[in-house]
């Protein structure tokens, strides 16, 4: 398929194609910019999912068990926010994310590749990321009320939610104990 035809079909401004465009009473221009809010949210969901799995696939040292169960934990719901996510970008009807490389290129949470990462580095890197997610859905919120899309704004308010508990986890298990053990 020619680079044209391809184009035609996905839409020039951010929505889908026709045959995909699903109807709503916002503005194209609300949906336009509820899709790329939330589309830049998707692509560090799916980046913090990945740096949090491979956190506790090499997780070591004394507290192993803890920390690989946690980080298990707050994998599985990272994940859990992607399906949620692009599915309201559709129903809206926008495109959403499409590869690997779209998530690589909206990205703004940064990749860890490190051979060795020790635990406590991890799980502040972690605590950082989740902070800075909390961030962009409070922006991604903003453009949601700009734009009276209350059905988005929700959803976002629960993962702003979920993703302030997973930081608070990581803050707390990174912390050092004082003189009392606490």
């Amino acid at each position: 398929m020619d680079a044209k035809k391809a184009d035609k079909q996905q839409g020039d401004d951010g929505n889908a194609a026709p045959a995909l465009k699903t109807p709503t009473d916002l503005r194209p221009q609300a949906t336009t910019e509820v899709a790329e809010a939330l589309n830049a949210v998707l692509a560090d969901v799916f980046a913090l999912y990945m740096k949090t799995k491979n956190f506790h696939w090499h997780m070591s040292g004394p507290h192993f068990r803890d920390y690989h169960l946690m980080l298990d934990d707050q994998a599985t719901e990272l994940f859990a926010m992607t399906d949620p996510l692009a599915e309201r970008i559709r129903k809206l009807g926008g495109k959403t994310l499409r590869s690997i490389g779209h998530v690589s290129r909206l990205q703004r949470i940064p990749d860890n590749d490190e051979d060795f990462v020790e635990p406590s580095k991890m799980l502040s890197e972690l605590c950082d990321n989740n902070r800075a997610l909390v961030s962009s859905l409070r922006e991604a919120h903003e453009v949601c009320d700009d734009n009276r899309d209350i059905a988005t704004a929700s959803l976002i308010e629960n993962w702003i939610d979920e993703t302030e508990e997973r930081t608070w986890f990581l803050f707390e298990a990174d912390r050092n104990p004082d003189r009392t053990g606490h």
